[in-house]
């Protein structure tokens, strides 16, 4: 079993259009949208990065908005829910805030002992703001949400499978535990984590599968402290089986892939070395940033994104 795994790092998501993408997140949300690139696979897309103050791992949702993408088509093999922490008490604020702006899908429940209330993105994205008795992460305020009610990072994410064994074993293997089972949903949660702990798994056996489009998460990561540790990650998950990619710079942290055996794109990424390498914190997310690789691509590209602020 593995020990160098400590919660979420980020969870990245299709959208269609980039600026709805960002006033959701910055406005209504109000967290904070640290890092504005593009797609390094394809670079006249956007990569937009929203969290706290200097997108600590555990707090990033991030973005790739392709212009009149079809939205995705929920079912399995994916993750369904999006789960953010936020303080005791504050989700009365968060349905009144929510209704105002508009947003679709707003519903009150609870779930392992928790109150949750449900909303949908712009593109039918599936998320929750779940109340969490003493989260110590500093939470982002400058989009006007107080820190008594602002979100503090992931809380979980919840998966759609049709069978939840072979993920819940790789799960175990990562080192989650199971820490319990309701009404078909089976939670893990990763022990002296980030804050970013848990992995909800519904099983769905009955349901087709899911179409990747906008609303969809492409994929989700997973947080580890450095190279080494995520080198220690990719050896084992390669002895066990996986085919897993090699190494891949992603500036602000390292990254490999592999695909789960329920469906769900897995990525191992470094905590390093973060988004203030090419900003000073105070600055983040302001100018566009990009690759390396890209950079010759610069004029066209200003030319071609849709503006954002």
């Amino acid at each position: 079993m593995l020990d160098q795994i400590k919660g979420l790092h980020h969870v990245t998501s299709m959208a269609a259009s980039a600026g709805i993408n960002n006033k959701f997140f910055t406005d209504t949300l109000g967290l904070r949208r640290v890092k504005k690139t593009v797609n390094f696979d394809a670079p006249d897309v956007y990569h937009l990065y929203y969290g706290d103050e200097v997108g600590t791992p555990g707090s990033v949702m991030t973005y790739f908005p392709f212009p009149h993408i079809a939205r995705g088509r929920p079912g399995t093999g994916e993750v369904g829910t999006t789960l953010f922490s936020v303080p005791e008490g504050s989700l009365g604020y968060w349905s009144d805030r929510l209704a105002k702006a508009g947003v679709d899908g707003i519903k009150a429940d609870s779930a392992f002992g928790e109150n949750r209330l449900h909303f949908a993105g712009p593109d039918g994205d599936g998320f929750a703001l779940v109340e969490i008795k003493d989260d110590k992460r500093a939470p982002w305020t400058g989009n006007g949400v107080g820190e008594d009610q602002a979100i503090r990072g992931f809380h979980s994410a919840s998966f759609r499978l049709r069978d939840e064994g072979a993920t819940g074993e790789l799960l175990k293997f990562m080192g989650y535990e199971q820490v319990d089972s309701k009404d078909g949903v089976t939670r893990f949660g990763i022990p002296g984590g980030n804050g970013a702990d848990f992995i909800d798994v519904e099983t769905m056996p009955n349901i087709s599968g899911a179409r990747l489009g906008a609303g969809s998460v492409h994929h989700i990561a997973f947080a580890v402290e450095n190279r080494e540790k995520q080198l220690e990650v990719r050896k084992a998950l390669m002895d066990t089986g996986y085919q897993v990619t090699p190494v891949i710079d992603r500036d602000y942290f390292w990254a490999i892939y592999f695909r789960t055996p329920g469906g769900v794109l897995f990525e191992i990424a470094t905590n390093e070395p973060g988004f203030n390498r090419d900003e000073d914190t105070a600055h983040l997310g302001e100018a566009l940033k990009l690759p390396t690789q890209h950079e010759h691509l610069r004029k066209s590209l200003e030319q071609h994104l849709e503006p954002i602020v």
